[in-house]
């Protein structure tokens, strides 16, 4: 990924993504079962598919313009490609289809790694290739990717999945600003993340893996159940926690360049997956298991696993930290 992120010549930063597919394979066929061996499977096709457009749209560009440096995209066919390959490689629709299948045949930390971590390279080369993407296709991958990510998390019960569908809709945010204000959507995915990162640290505490898992979480970790609820709000949007300022930075500035209707489309859309938060929070937070436990010790976490989560929360749930830039 650093190689990606320093990178100015396009086969570095093929290299760099050749590089961190390869060692995250065993990492997703860790777990000794067939699941696993298929995600791992669809993950390197996909990624080496990804990866070989990449290669072909960047040599296309270096053919007709002479260039090999990243920043100078210029030609309009290389561009088209290039954004289609690093849509791939990031799981944004129409090219999302791997994302939830590898998502569910991994582990909690593995598909923690998937849906953020991962995500730094490709988002890192199309920032730089920002200037040169045409705003029609980004803005049409963005909203096909809210449409995806809000519909498919519908029928969800298994919790990868549907924070899977919740990956895209949150990458579809992000694509429809990227060639209009990239800044605006590099924060918007950097919020994903520290959000992302405390809610699936908090699964794998309690071990949960579906919903109907996750109903029983309320008896012997009322404070993580708590926690979960704030952070799944915050990733819907609701206004006073952070989540909400990066879709309102998004809307303030598709409106400012006179694109409204574009912005109410999203705007609607986002209530589909406003909709799978809400039935999950209820879940979590308003329906009583059929047993209650007297014990008043069970729920505490275990330390070694709290720390990091202790440390991102406060950020995922409260504004306080990118106040300055809706002041400004």
């Amino acid at each position: 990924t650093l190689t990606v992120t320093s990178a100015n010549h396009w086969m570095t930063a093929w290299l760099g993504l050749e590089l961190n597919m390869i060692s995250i394979l065993p990492m997703i066929a860790k777990q000794k079962h067939p699941r696993s061996t298929e995600a791992a499977t669809k993950y390197f096709l996909t990624q080496a598919t990804a990866s070989a457009l990449m290669l072909f749209a960047s040599t296309i560009n270096a053919w007709q313009t002479g260039s090999w440096n990243i920043m100078q995209l210029n030609n309009k066919l290389s561009c088209i490609l290039m954004i289609a390959a690093l849509a791939m490689k990031m799981g944004a629709a129409p090219t999302h289809f791997w994302l939830p299948e590898v998502m569910q045949g991994t582990t909690l930390a593995t598909a923690l790694l998937i849906t953020t971590w991962q995500k730094i390279a490709p988002i890192t080369l199309l920032y730089m290739i920002s200037n040169h993407t045409e705003p029609t296709i980004t803005l049409t991958i963005g909203l096909l990717s809210i449409l995806v990510g809000g519909w498919g998390g519908f029928n969800q019960t298994q919790l990868r999945k549907m924070m899977a569908y919740s990956s895209i809709a949150h990458l579809g945010w992000t694509m429809t600003v990227i060639s209009i204000v990239p800044n605006t959507a590099l924060t918007n995915i950097i919020i994903y993340m520290i959000m992302s990162a405390p809610f699936f640290t908090l699964l794998m505490t309690t071990a949960s893996k579906t919903l109907q898992t996750m109903t029983t979480t309320w008896t012997h970790t009322p404070t993580t159940t708590i926690i979960l609820m704030l952070l799944l709000l915050s990733m819907a949007g609701l206004p006073p926690l952070t989540g909400f300022t990066p879709k309102l930075l998004i809307l303030d500035n598709l409106v400012a360049h006179k694109l409204t209707t574009s912005a109410a489309t999203m705007a609607i859309l986002s209530l589909l997956s406003l909709t799978f938060y809400l039935r999950t929070t209820y879940l979590l937070t308003s329906t009583a298991p059929p047993t209650t436990t007297q014990s008043t010790t069970t729920w505490r976490l275990k330390p070694h696993q709290s720390q990091i989560t202790a440390l991102l929360v406060p950020i995922a749930l409260f504004n306080i930290t990118i106040l300055p830039a809706l002041l400004m």
